[in-house]
């Protein structure tokens, strides 16, 4: 069976993510150590431990997602699972773009997780708390959901910012246009139309001063042409190398998330698996709404590696 490993983004940490992974597996201690060195700071307890009221913050989970969904990866490869052979494809949802780099070896750990703190901090930085806001509009074609954040902007930023699924897309912007946006969303037939608990309008022309600053931080370090072919998230198609992966994760700071392309893409090459390997089962869900016909299941831990890999 042709498979793609997928790799979550924000929303999917949770106090304890990793923890028994960490215990159970050294290849996945390790992961946790190389990141708590390299951010300077013992994220790994704060994962393991809480308080989740500093784990949600952006700076933190982003690091904390990566690190979790590669240690689950380590940990799998320590069972004699090889990711070159096994998968078709690697991507992953927003965030989680990094992480599908550093499993296909364009990103060490160590840089990967300082740029998604620097990363983090900076999407936090770039609007105000309260200015922005992000939606997610179920039951709406994709064309009328476009037109919905078009008719909502009325001068200010209202970006369609995520095509997750059929029916299921977020916009972002000015909280005030995205508040309207909502109401009209309804007024259309929208089966819900609801703001997210999130600390700044991701993916959306807002975030254009955290580009500027990705822009420096991804020169900085080195990047090597991916080993496994890589989905990016603005595009739905194939990273070709280094330097496009750069170009593609400045992109991707106020670009719109594709993945329901992503997955068709994949789907159309061959790809009948889908594995999420990470915290959540957030992608999995999706990509069954994506295509009936597609397995999916979701690996974060001891018991289901045990399990994925008929043990």
């Amino acid at each position: 069976m042709t498979r793609a490993i997928v790799f979550p983004g924000q929303g999917s940490q949770a106090v304890g993510m990793g923890c028994e992974l960490a215990n159970a597996c050294p290849a996945a201690r390790e992961v946790f150590d190389v990141v708590d060195e390299a951010l300077g700071q013992k994220l790994s307890r704060l994962m393991f431990e809480g308080p989740d009221d500093e784990l949600i913050l952006t700076e933190n989970a982003q690091p904390a997602l990566l690190a979790h969904s590669i240690a689950t990866l380590c940990a799998l490869k320590s069972e004699g699972f090889a990711l070159e052979v096994e998968a078709a494809f690697v991507a992953g949802h927003s965030l989680g773009e990094y992480t599908a780099f550093v499993a296909a070896g364009t990103l060490s750990l160590a840089d990967a997780a300082i740029l998604v703190r620097t990363r983090g901090r900076a999407m936090q930085q770039a609007v105000p708390v309260g200015d922005g806001a992000m939606a997610v509009l179920l039951g709406l074609e994709l064309a009328d959901a476009e037109a919905v954040a078009a008719e909502a902007s009325k001068g200010e930023v209202c970006d369609f910012a995520n095509d997750n699924a059929l029916g299921q897309v977020v916009i972002s912007g000015d909280a005030s246009a995205v508040e309207r946006a909502v109401e009209i969303a309804k007024k259309r037939g929208a089966k819900r139309a609801m703001l997210l608990p999130v600390s700044a309008p991701f993916h959306c022309a807002l975030m254009a001063p955290a580009a500027d600053i990705m822009v420096d931080a991804l020169a900085a370090v080195e990047m090597k042409d991916p080993a496994v072919p890589v989905i990016a998230n603005v595009t739905a198609a194939l990273v070709a190398d280094a330097a496009e992966a750069r170009e593609r994760l400045v992109e991707q700071v106020t670009g719109r998330v594709r993945w329901r392309e992503s997955v068709v893409y994949m789907r159309d090459r061959g790809v009948e698996d889908i594995v999420e390997v990470g915290t959540g089962k957030v992608l999995a869900g999706l990509a069954r709404r994506i295509d009936r016909d597609l397995s999916a299941v979701s690996i974060g831990g001891p018991a289901e590696i045990k399990e994925f890999l008929g043990g």
